[in-house]
């Protein structure tokens, strides 16, 4: 029997194959027997192969293959045969079927089954959802997206790092951070590598980016909310104003999508997405544009309020409707509602506005950031402001002491990225384990 380093995949087999032996193996996902003739559908990660036994031919390995458990693991060898009745184009006569490991029954959940399942047992037994090519072509296309993602932050000049997800205070508030035991101190997990890329501001790696999970304790139970998420933040210095910062986000999201249209065209076959490539630059509008516009449209909003979910979605719904634009810009938000964020810098002819933005997906924040304060003395008092413990920040204020540049820069929510450019329903579902309020297993 070969090894599983000589075995060949489905989408290996061509012409050349006919005639010729070969070793595949994979999932057994269906066994027919018509009593003469038995059919055997292996699965392998790239599709399926047709094993085909005649009960004359050999009667114990006919009836071998006919016994067979759903979703066991098989190694098999055998002879290619073109077939014009088998999907793939043809067919393998089998002269061996080892039985690596026999699935249990009845199966937790079904692989080719029509009957669907609630998200929550799909979850439960994720292994066996992620048999399914649908639930896979999600992550090989996230996988593809990262991809052209950092091929764009590296053209231009961005150095990936990593940041500790350990520590000491939070960059965000504590009601949203994981306490943990820390050996004889508290800690907490990271809602954010803020502190520490802004710090990197200060060292001459002057453009950096993470893709790294980040924590939040949220108690909410939505389709856009997790407690565990893949956040890619971006830091860059020497920048003029949020629009360097935006530019770079506004490639990000572009340079994403385009590389997925075009490297993984089979999974969004599968999935029956179409990705439309946005024009370049994204529109944008003002946060008192917005809510102009929210209010003209029905919702009872006013100026100094949060967007919120119902406000960002039909902001989205009309967006789409007058411009058929799915990536936008919500620019220059009142300090007031980004207060809690100390370290944004505002306009320094109207402090009550800031350069922050919003970048939105089809009625989705994705992306929040903008220029940060690089001043030492005013970030200190944008701190006391918000009533922060100066001295649980030294080792972050003391970059800004000894020559911070000008810098700013944004984080990128993979997930929500991934669940809107394929218009899935829930977020878990772009999460290969997810974590929630409710879910700490599998």
């Amino acid at each position: 029997m070969p090894s599983w380093q000589h075995i060949t995949y489905s989408n290996e087999i061509k012409d050349g194959h006919f005639g010729k032996s070969v070793a595949v193996g994979g999932w057994a996902q269906e066994v027919r027997n018509l009593g003469g003739i038995s059919f055997l559908q292996l699965r392998d990660r790239f599709g399926v192969i047709q094993i085909t036994s005649l009960k004359k031919r050999d009667p114990e390995l006919f009836r071998q293959m006919t016994t067979i458990q759903r979703e066991s693991v098989l190694l098999i060898t055998g002879t290619v045969k073109e077939s014009g009745e088998a999907k793939a184009g043809f067919e393998v006569i089998p002269e061996t079927v080892a039985v690596l490991s026999e699935a249990m029954t009845p199966l937790p959940l079904g692989v080719v089954d029509k009957v669907g399942a609630d998200l929550d047992t799909r979850l439960n037994n994720r292994f066996m959802d992620l048999r399914k090519p649908e639930t896979r072509a999600i992550f090989q296309i996230r996988a593809k997206a990262l991809e052209g993602i950092r091929g764009y932050l590296t053209s231009e000049g961005f150095v990936e790092v990593t940041t500790p997800k350990i520590v000491a205070a939070g960059a965000e508030g504590g009601a949203t951070l994981f306490p943990i035991k820390y050996f004889d101190k508290s800690a907490y997990l990271a809602q954010s590598p803020q502190l520490y890329k802004q710090n990197l501001m200060g060292t001459g790696l002057d453009r950096i980016f993470e893709i790294a999970p980040a924590y939040r304790a949220e108690a909410s139970d939505t389709v856009r909310h997790i407690a565990e998420f893949t956040s890619l933040d971006i830091e860059l210095a020497f920048i003029e104003s949020s629009e360097d910062v935006m530019a770079v986000a506004e490639g990000i999201a572009y340079n994403g999508l385009r590389h997925v249209k075009e490297a993984a065209s089979e999974q969004l076959d599968m999935l029956g997405v179409e990705i439309p490539i946005p024009e370049t630059p994204f529109p944008r509008m003002t946060y008192s544009e917005a809510i102009d516009l929210l209010k003209a449209n029905g919702m009872k909003v006013e100026h100094g309020d949060d967007l919120g979910t119902e406000g960002e979605k039909l902001l989205g719904d009309v967006i789409m409707r007058e411009r058929g634009c799915e990536l936008y810009f919500i620019t220059d938000f009142p300090t007031s509602l980004k207060r809690g964020t100390f370290y944004a810098k505002r306009h320094d002819d109207d402090p009550e506005r800031t350069g922050y933005f919003d970048l939105d997906y089809m009625g989705q924040e994705i992306v929040s950031g903008g220029q940060r304060e690089h001043r030492y003395d005013v970030l200190v008092e944008q701190m006391k402001e918000n009533s922060m413990d100066l001295d649980s920040f030294e080792f972050y204020l003391k970059a800004f002491r000894f020559g911070m540049p000008p810098h700013g820069g944004f984080g990128f929510g993979i997930e929500r990225y991934v669940q809107k450019m394929l218009h899935l329903p829930n977020i878990r579902e772009a999460v290969l384990y997810p974590r929630d309020r409710l879910r700490l297993i599998p």
